[in-house]
């Protein structure tokens, strides 16, 4: 027996009754498929089985009534408990009709014989309303001319397509956002109206808009007991006062602030229309500073560069330019240092960061041992958070030990050079992630022109440039990454050239299998000799297993060269497995590599862990 029916329109009533039955505000007809979504929202990601919907013969269709309407967790048990079921399911059903323009709609509850019937729903669906004569309402003053053709191209509803809730409600979203991208700050929208015709079957949106005032932007205030000095703020700002408020400049001066790292919390907002003055409204910035001082504490260790520890203690927006001093001190068999940056955000113009940093360091490694002092200055220009162009100069004074070769015997040599150095280097990085990334390319490239005064005076560029590129498999869940780097060191020699200055291959970021510097030309004693010039190639395969597990297979290559031009006749070969499990921001990487051919000295098995894939 069936269930009290439910139906849209009088089908029998005149057609001029049906049209003024059917003007309402959204919160009826159009309402109801906003309604849709919260459904959605708790239907079960598997429900099994599907409810019984039946007449609705469009597939796609009887799929979204079946979403909507979702799975029993148990079979019912009573008539009266499939009534209500069956009940429950014809006013989702509607939601769903109403949601996809069908309003001439009848949806029959009904459930079947027995003590223990199912429940069902008879639907038919009727033709799909169409839309027609959609138009804005303009309250009060409407906008200059070309602002309101803009408005009217930005609803986007084209007569005759379906008359769908959710396309009806977005073109309303369109209208305003244009409005105020056109400089109309205040523009709102009132309750539409939409006339659901019956006799035609037509679905007519009335947009009832007010626009309010163009406005203008007056300059930058600052709430709060921020640190920072308000003329720099004011020095990001990417308008002048009296400029058309448009708020993508509002978000940019966000962003800017929100990227320097030095505030917990960053509002940037259009003051209210009170606050204007002579017609232009200020611009709040309101500004939570992050504690002055931070300390950081970490530790390493790798198979081949050893154990090392450190500490960072770093101090915010001491000078008001939203600055960050780090002082770190960093103990480690390969590499100990202790060093003072200052990095300025936005230096003397958005989007440059100006880094000053000095440094007293120790390098210990199986080439050489290198310890001194350095002064640094680097001026990198921002075009996204990871694409940058970087200049810099730095002033070096130090001591190294390092080795040399003289009739076949290797001789102990200890060096004391003043190094004035130049840079110019890039970064372009088109991947999807900075440390996992499965599609997309990344190429980068520094040069170093050199030149060191003490024992053995010398003048040479240092040149590399390096790039990879990563190809998904059918999805991301395989990867075929692959590397390729190539160098030279013109205008020295060796011994001439700095062993620290030299090129050195493998490693974990380099050729795996092999231990770090162990690629390349070696001294009769076995010690890494380093190399004038350098070519790298790696490709791996990634597959996500799952959840957060994946592995990887590799091979890599690498040559370092005594000549300039690179030479990958000869190349050193390693070959690996990895294990990945992810974090959620990134990768953390195991990687087991062996080389195909060992020399004196080499391992059989290298171990490489860190956070992020290897390139």
């Amino acid at each position: 027996m069936p269930c009290k029916a439910v139906r849209a329109g009088r089908r029998g009533a005149r057609p001029e009754e049906q049209g003024l039955a059917a003007v309402r505000i959204v919160g009826g007809a159009l309402g109801a498929g906003l309604g849709l979504v919260a459904v959605l929202a708790v239907v079960p990601a598997e429900a099994a089985p599907k409810f019984d919907v039946r007449g609705v013969e469009d597939r796609s269709l009887r799929n979204l009534i079946q979403e909507a309407i979702g799975s029993a967790a148990a079979p019912t048990t009573t008539r009266l408990e499939a009534r209500r079921r069956a009940t429950e399911a014809g006013e989702r059903a509607i939601a769903v009709l109403r949601s996809e323009g069908y309003y001439d709609y009848e949806v029959t509850p009904d459930i079947g014989e027995g003590d223990t019937p199912q429940p069902f729903i008879r639907v038919t669906q009727g033709p799909r309303s169409k839309i027609a004569n959609p138009h804005i309402e303009w309250i009060d003053a409407p906008p200059a001319a070309e602002v309101q053709a803009a408005a009217e191209k930005a609803m986007a509803l084209s007569p005759g397509a379906p008359g769908r809730a959710e396309d009806v409600i977005a073109a309303e979203g369109r209208i305003v956002a244009t409005l105020q991208k056109s400089g109309y700050a205040d523009a709102d929208a009132r309750p539409r109206q939409v006339i659901v015709d019956h006799a035609d079957q037509t679905v007519q949106p009335a947009y009832r808009i007010a626009a309010g005032g163009l406005v203008r932007m007056d300059g930058v205030e600052l709430k709060g007991a921020s640190r920072t000095r308000l003329a720099w703020i004011r020095s990001l700002a990417p308008w002048k006062a009296g400029q058309v408020y448009r708020p993508r400049d509002v978000a940019v001066l966000e962003r800017r602030l929100t990227d320097t790292g030095a505030y917990d919390s960053v509002t940037v907002a259009l003051a209210p229309s009170a606050d204007a003055k002579d017609g232009r409204r200020p611009v709040v910035v309101s500004l939570a500073d992050r504690p002055k001082g931070t300390l950081e504490l970490g530790a390493s260790y790798s198979t081949t560069e050893g154990a090392g520890v450190d500490s960072r203690w770093i101090v915010y927006n001491r000078l008001g330019f939203a600055d960050t001093l780090t002082t770190s001190l960093v103990v480690a068999q390969l590499d100990s240092r202790a060093q003072v940056e200052l990095a300025l955000p936005d230096w003397r113009q958005p989007e440059r960061t100006l880094k000053l940093t000095a440094a007293l360091y120790r390098d210990d490694t199986t080439a050489y041992l290198s310890q001194g002092a350095v002064i640094s200055a680097d001026l990198t220009r921002k075009y996204s958070k990871i694409s940058f162009l970087t200049y810099g100069l730095s002033v070096d004074g130090s001591e190294t030990d390092e080795k040399e070769a003289a009739n076949l015997v290797t001789l102990n040599r200890r060096r004391n050079l003043a190094t004035l150095a130049g840079l110019v280097a890039f970064n372009l990085d088109k991947s999807n992630d900075p440390l996992n990334p499965t599609a997309g390319w990344r190429i980068s490239a520094s040069a170093q022109p050199t030149y060191a005064v003490g024992d053995g005076p010398v003048a040479f560029l240092k040149a590399w440039v390096q790039g990879s590129a990563y190809l998904p498999l059918g999805g991301d869940n395989t990867v075929i990454a692959s590397r390729a780097k190539i160098g030279s060191i013109f205008g020295g020699n060796i011994p001439l050239v700095p062993a620290p200055s030299r090129f050195y291959a493998g490693g974990g970021g380099s050729v795996r299998g092999y231990a770090y510097q162990a690629v390349g030309p070696r001294y009769p004693d076995n010690t890494p000799e380093g190399g004038l010039s350098i070519v790298e190639a790696s490709v791996e395969l990634r597959q996500h297993i799952k959840g957060p597990w994946g592995v990887a297979a590799f091979i890599d290559a690498g040559a370092a060269g005594k000549q300039v031009n690179p030479d990958f006749t000869h190349p050193d070969i390693g070959i690996g497995l990895g294990l990945r499990y992810n974090l959620g921001f990134g990768p953390i990487r195991v990687d087991i590599g062996t080389p195909l051919v060992r020399r004196n000295g080499d391992s059989p098995v290298q171990l490489y862990l860190s956070i992020g894939q290897s390139f």
